[in-house]
């Protein structure tokens, strides 16, 4: 894997390195990247779905109360 090297205010690394519990300022980073990219993914599937919703009608409607 390719590795980057980036500049970071020491203030902001070591608050993450405080939130998520990690001691290695690298390990830190990697943690918020990682998540990050795992809510753009959350976030897509569900738009995805949504999408499907509309184009199909399905789920659009309530559901019909009991008779009888």
């Amino acid at each position: 894997m390719a590795k980057v090297n980036i500049a970071l205010d020491a203030e902001l690394v070591v608050e993450v390195m405080v939130l998520a519990g990690i001691g290695n300022p690298q390990d830190a980073v990697e943690a918020v990247v990682r998540d990050y990219i795992a809510r753009g993914h959350r976030t897509e599937a569900r738009t995805a779905s949504r999408e499907e919703t509309h184009r199909t009608g399905q789920g659009l409607l309530p559901p019909e109360p009991p008779q009888g």
